[in-house]
């Protein structure tokens, strides 16, 4: 089992059963109906995890984007964690990352004509967007990191494990990272084992199934990760792919992701140079942090290059004015994309689609449920 990044403070056990209760108790009441779960009639799909950060719920996201947005009209719901507006807002061209998060404002970015909105209330959002004149031709709608907010019934949850990190390894926060006990599985319509390396053997994938126990009615894929050419952020040189850093190129990582260790290993192919940077899951860099920026990159030996992730540098594009110069000529981003594994990127998409396709609003076979 590649438990490989997995790591538990056994001191703080105890407070991880305390907390495992409070969970479980939570999950009890809305399996008895007690809490309740809304449905609405129109195709939702819920992106998610049970461990805290880091499984790559963006790429997928955009996965999903790519495949639907050419047939139906999305939307991308999402809480828009450490954004400093409140309530449901709905991104415009205009709109900063400080007033709808880093992803979501990525996603703008990138699918201009996609509605990317953000709300705490996932169900309060999912009313905005279904109702308001601006929104209401929305066809089917994903909600990002929502797989704990059970208050809405989605039609297909998909939940993302990580493949360095498997939630059979690992136990509850904060001892752990996971949100809930492992059991929370038995909710995902489809199980996928991101972050994959490509040279996983059959036995590897045998040995993840029956690790994971999926049930009957779950189907269980693998994606990996496939990386685009880097693009500098500043506009300052060209493009360049990864195979073009040399061995004894000098690589300053800079990540404020959940889980950096896959890109790190990923480029410790191409480099023998490479000096992690490493800052929490969504980190807003400080006046501090871009002189230690600053100040890091000017020690490398010459040839060097910075290399961040697409959500970093969301952040890093509003600092222009403190970066030094010679950061911003070597400050590059890394694109990210999901494959889906062992040729089943088919079948994949077909259970996506054939879902979306019965269930709309339109079609003869979408029921006439409550939409709160």
């Amino acid at each position: 089992m590649e438990g490989d990044l997995v790591h538990i403070n056994k001191w703080l056990l105890p407070l991880s059963w305390l907390y495992g209760m409070g969970t479980a108790v939570r999950n009890a009441l809305f399996d008895m109906g007690v809490l309740k779960s809304h449905s609405y009639n129109i195709p939702i799909i819920c992106i998610g995890n049970l461990t805290v950060g880091g499984t790559g719920k963006t790429p997928h996201t955009e996965y999903l984007l790519q495949l639907l947005k050419k047939e139906h009209k999305v939307a991308v719901l999402s809480r828009g964690y450490k954004r400093k507006s409140k309530g449901y807002v709905l991104a415009t061209p205009e709109s900063t990352v400080e007033e709808i998060g880093d992803e979501p404002w990525q996603m703008k970015q990138k699918y201009p004509d996609v509605y990317v909105a953000v709300d705490r209330d996932r169900r309060r959002g999912i009313r905005h967007l279904c109702r308001d004149e601006a929104t209401r031709d929305v066809e089917v709608i994903l909600l990002d990191d929502a797989y704990q907010h059970r208050y809405v019934q989605a039609g297909v949850n998909i939940l993302l494990v990580d493949y360095h990190r498997m939630i059979t390894d690992d136990t509850l926060l904060p001892a752990g990272r996971l949100r809930e006990s492992k059991d929370g599985i038995s909710r995902a319509h489809i199980v996928v084992v991101t972050k994959c390396p490509h040279t996983i053997k059959p036995m590897g994938f045998r040995v993840i199934r029956k690790a994971l126990d999926v049930r009957p009615y779950q189907q269980l894929y693998f994606s990996t990760f496939r990386y685009g050419l880097l693009q500098p952020i500043f506009g300052k040189g060209a493009e360049r792919s990864l195979e073009s850093i040399r061995p004894d190129e000098s690589v300053l990582l800079l990540t404020g992701i959940g889980s950096p260790e896959q890109m790190q290993m990923d480029i410790s192919h191409y480099s023998e140079r490479i000096t992690p940077l490493t800052y929490p899951d969504h980190h807003y860099f400080s006046s501090a942090d871009v002189k230690h920026i600053n100040q890091t990159f000017a020690t490398l030996p010459q040839p060097r290059i910075i290399i961040t992730t697409e959500k970093d540098a969301t952040r890093l594009r509003t600092l222009s004015g403190e970066l030094s110069d010679e950061v911003k000529e070597a400050l590059y981003m890394l694109p990210v994309r999901v494959d889906i594994m062992r040729n089943e990127h088919t079948s994949f998409n077909e259970k996506i689609t054939d879902y979306v396709l019965k269930n709309s609003r339109n079609s003869i076979l979408a029921k006439g449920r409550d939409d709160d």
